[in-house]
């Protein structure tokens, strides 16, 4: 039966508590580790909370003036809407600056265009679309 009294030329803890001890002190440790790591990622690289806006329109057929629905609009590459029913959309936080968009609808020719969003200001994007150009 193993002893809970300090081995015989080792003074100090008995070997359960010496390994409790060794097991708490590494798990503080990496804590610590994982708090310094996740502090270093804020690195201030995004803009203010002001240098964002909202961008919304509507995507219409230039013909009929009917909205488009399930078109799809793309705002820097990365922030993706899809129109509702009544050819509506919205992207609620856009950083603020030049923006580059497309908007794609099946049937469609898309439109490739660019627009300057400014902060705070909610920014129109009303499309209207036309059908492909036949050769």
């Amino acid at each position: 039966m193993a002893s809970a009294l300090p081995q015989p030329g080792r003074p100090g803890l008995p070997r359960e508590r010496f390994t409790t001890m060794r097991k708490v002190v590494r798990a503080f440790a990496a804590l610590a580790f994982a708090v310094l790591a996740l502090s270093a990622c804020d690195n201030d690289d995004l803009p203010p909370a002001a240098g964002y806006a909202p961008v919304s329109g509507t995507i219409t057929d230039a013909a009929t003036q009917k909205p488009i629905a399930g078109a799809t609009v793309i705002v820097d590459t990365v922030l993706t809407a899809t129109t509702d029913d009544k050819g509506s959309f919205t992207i609620a936080k856009v950083p603020s600056g030049i923006i580059d968009y497309v908007v794609r609808a099946k049937g469609y020719s898309d439109v490739i265009a660019s627009g300057n969003v400014e902060p705070g200001k909610t920014f129109q994007l009303n499309v209207a679309m036309q059908l492909p150009k036949t050769p």
